[in-house]
């Protein structure tokens, strides 16, 4: 899907802008390359690149884009590494203005793209000339759009990522209007396409389910079981987990279980029986009973689904 349009004209740079609320750069090539100000943040828009893993022995969550493949996508179409800090929108998009001619880029979930005031393309790069405002409209399918900007967003890293972290609250905050973030210096050029094709957005959310190591403590039969059941997206869910409604998992035991080490993708199922699976801010340690595993692989999806998707797990031995 992508709107009508072009992009639009370069121009000379701006003056250098200092960051406000402290975000100033951070890390090798941030630098007065470029500078964007926040006109409408949005519901939760908040930076994020490939997360900062390694650090569960402190009790630090991974975090990192919900949607990889698109936050990738996106750093591909405007010339940046995989690892550069992009923007991720929830369900209503957000408004930003640059304060330099950058090239810029809409991935993720598919939405109405203006640059300018124009139409602009939504899945390819764009000229964004000096004081240009980069609207994101809301998504028409899916949840979670990203912007990516040539050079990478360049806020603070924390522990070697500019992620956001809902739980443990690192990382930049959520994005308020007037808030300034300076830009990296961009590393290559732009992708040569008119547009790049993205995976849509699921009208189902299938989640294969590997064995999980608690499976002993409910009922015989309960994975498969729940690969019978029927489930929604909760309106509860966001980046720490997705929640569902549904039909309750049977335990075999109601003793408490001691905390242990938790993983993306994990699903826990709660005293209400309800399965929860983790995504990226999820806690590192946990106590209730995981009944099983969705593979890294297919939790993009899950970043996508709005609440109301309808939800089946899928049993699978690997």
């Amino acid at each position: 899907m992508t709107a009508p349009g072009g992009p639009g004209t370069g121009a000379p740079p701006a003056a250098g802008v200092p960051a406000a609320r402290g975000r100033g750069p951070g890390g090798p090539g941030a630098g007065p390359a470029g500078a964007l100000r926040v006109v409408r943040p949005g519901a939760l828009t908040t930076v994020q690149d490939l997360g900062r893993g390694g650090h569960a022995q402190l009790g630090v969550p991974h975090s990192g884009a919900l949607d990889g493949p698109a936050h990738r996508l996106a750093n591909r179409l405007v010339g940046n590494p995989p690892s550069a800090a992009t923007l991720e929108t929830t369900a209503d998009g957000c408004a930003v203005r640059v304060l330099t001619a950058v090239t810029a880029a809409v991935t993720g979930a598919p939405c109405a793209v203006r640059a300018g005031g124009r139409p602009a393309p939504w899945g390819a790069p764009l000229r964004l000339r000096a004081g240009a405002v980069l609207e994101v409209g809301p998504a028409v399918r899916g949840l979670r759009s990203y912007l990516a900007f040539a050079g990478g967003v360049a806020a603070e890293p924390v522990l070697g990522s500019r992620s956001r972290d809902l739980l443990s609250g690192l990382g930049p905050p959520p994005l308020t209007a007037g808030d300034e973030f300076p830009l990296g210096a961009p590393s290559g050029p732009p992708a040569r396409v008119d547009a790049a094709p993205c995976p849509g957005p699921p009208d189902e959310l299938l989640l294969p389910l590997l064995p999980g190591p608690r499976e002993d403590w409910f009922a015989p039969g309960a994975r498969r079981a729940l690969g019978r059941a029927r489930y929604t997206v909760a309106p509860a869910s966001n980046r720490i987990a997705l929640r569902t409604t549904g039909p309750a998992v049977r335990r075999a035991r109601e003793d408490e279980l001691p905390s242990e080490g938790m993983v993306s993708g994990a699903v826990q199922v709660p005293p209400d029986g309800l399965p929860v699976v983790f995504l990226a801010d999820h806690p590192v340690t946990g106590g209730y009973p995981v009944i099983g595993v969705v593979p890294e692989e297919a939790l993009w999806a899950a970043a996508q689904a709005r609440p109301g998707t309808p939800l089946r797990f899928v049993p699978t031995a690997r």
